[in-house]
């Protein structure tokens, strides 16, 4: 983080000299210090972030995939003039952390065509705009890569 603090400096500074760099290197090391204390930032979570960041990338990428294929379905539907044939669905992600289920009800609710009504722990109760978009959703991308990062 601190590294990520110093480049954020210099291209803001827009030039390397001593002085910036040393007034970077300074102001880079208490950013991280005031983050450690005030936020419960640690090196331990900057090391998880690092160890998974393929692997975050990917689920990045699959969720911009999914948002892409769920648009132009849903483009399609509205183009035909098919109605909505709405539907609520319930299922358990299995996911233990919490910070992943949240990351896996905002992903449902980017998509196009689904949405997060509630969520408690791991149980899930999500809308769809079809009955086809709520098959698959316990096996999906998203669950398989956020229990990779458990």
């Amino acid at each position: 983080m601190t590294i990520l603090f110093l480049i954020i400096w210099i291209i803001l500074n827009g030039s390397i000299t001593s002085e910036i760099l040393i007034f970077g290197i300074v102001i880079s090391l208490l950013l991280y210090i005031f983050l450690c204390r005030v936020f419960s930032y640690s090196w331990r979570r900057e090391r998880w972030l690092l160890l998974h960041l393929p692997l975050i990338i990917l689920y990045i990428l699959n969720l911009i995939l999914e948002i892409l294929k769920s648009s132009t379905s849903v483009a399609a539907i509205i183009l035909r003039g098919q109605g909505a044939n709405a539907v609520f669905y319930e299922f358990r992600s299995g996911l233990e952390d919490r910070l992943l289920n949240t990351i896996l009800a905002n992903s449902i609710t980017l998509t196009p065509g689904t949405y997060t009504v509630a969520l408690e722990g791991d149980h899930f109760l999500i809308s769809c705009l079809r009955p086809e978009y709520a098959e698959g959703l316990e096996d999906s991308s998203f669950i398989r890569l956020l229990r990779r990062l458990q």
